[in-house]
């Protein structure tokens, strides 16, 4: 099995790299299966059904979340009307949506479980190692292909899931920070691992935001608002290759998909 994670969709932009850069990946990696972070697409700030709509159109399977679920208030409801757009898992109990789905496609079934980690990062949500581990025993029942995407700040609270999942799922990796880290690899037991994908945007920025807007907040203290960039954008993500009898990974890649930018003259 062939899988394709891509970080953090950052707005209009994110969304236009999502819509160029599917294609493309499929053209050079074949995958059989697209998961995509897009807690940031709605202008920065959280999703809306119709924006669920398109990233799944443009090619997504699975659209996962993290601390910015809730921002748009309109999703709410409409969990209940598509469960392969995930929500963390550790939200407490009759929390509006789920936190992981199985789905299929050519043959072959991939779960995905969606959690966020809790050290430096704002709701106080269930501890995110107990819940994930014992859905993970409850997906293995379907399918040993099981992806954890960890919407979590802390590199440390990152590593830890990895390691206590390693030959239990086939990739944990990290969101939420919105800068690639080279560490992927394959734990012992056979996980694959990467600390954080990056994000799916405009790079010539502040991770994701205009660079003279975000300097306003560290120069001169000035209270403000963060505008979405625009110029440089880029895919990132991870391509993985997964023993579909153990769900063990054989193969692990970072990924950074550039393209010519719309509005490298606005």
């Amino acid at each position: 099995m062939k899988v394709i994670f891509l970080g953090d969709v950052v707005g209009e932009p994110g969304r236009d790299v999502v819509h160029a850069a599917i294609p493309a990946l499929k053209q050079q990696y074949s995958p059989d299966f697209f998961v995509v972070n897009g807690e940031n697409s709605a202008g920065g700030n959280g999703i809306t059904p119709k924006l669920s709509i398109d990233l799944m159109r443009a090619g997504a399977d699975v659209v996962t979340l993290g601390d910015h679920t809730w921002d748009q208030k309109e999703i709410n409801a409409y969990f209940d009307t598509e469960p392969r757009l995930l929500r963390p898992i550790n939200y407490p109990p009759g929390t509006p949506g789920c936190g992981s789905v199985v789905v299929s496609g050519n043959g072959k079934k991939l779960g995905v479980i969606n959690a966020l980690g809790r050290t430096f990062m704002g709701p106080q949500t269930d501890n995110p190692f107990l819940i994930v581990e014992q859905e993970v025993s409850k997906l293995r029942t379907e399918t040993p292909c099981i992806l954890v995407d960890f919407h979590c700040e802390a590199t440390s609270e990152k590593i830890a899931m990895g390691r206590a999942l390693d030959g239990k799922v086939s990739l944990v990796v990290g969101t939420h920070t919105h800068v690639q880290t080279a560490d992927d690899q394959i734990f012992p037991g056979g996980t694959a691992y990467l600390t954080d994908a990056g994000f799916t945007g405009p790079h010539e920025s502040v991770i994701g935001r205009d660079i003279d807007s975000v300097l306003l907040k560290y120069r001169p203290l000035l209270p403000g608002r963060f505008y979405i960039a625009r110029r440089g954008l880029q895919a990132d993500g991870v391509y993985v290759e997964i023993d579909e009898n153990t769900g063990h990974a054989t193969k692990i890649e970072r990924i950074q998909w550039k393209m010519n930018s719309p509005y490298e003259n606005a």
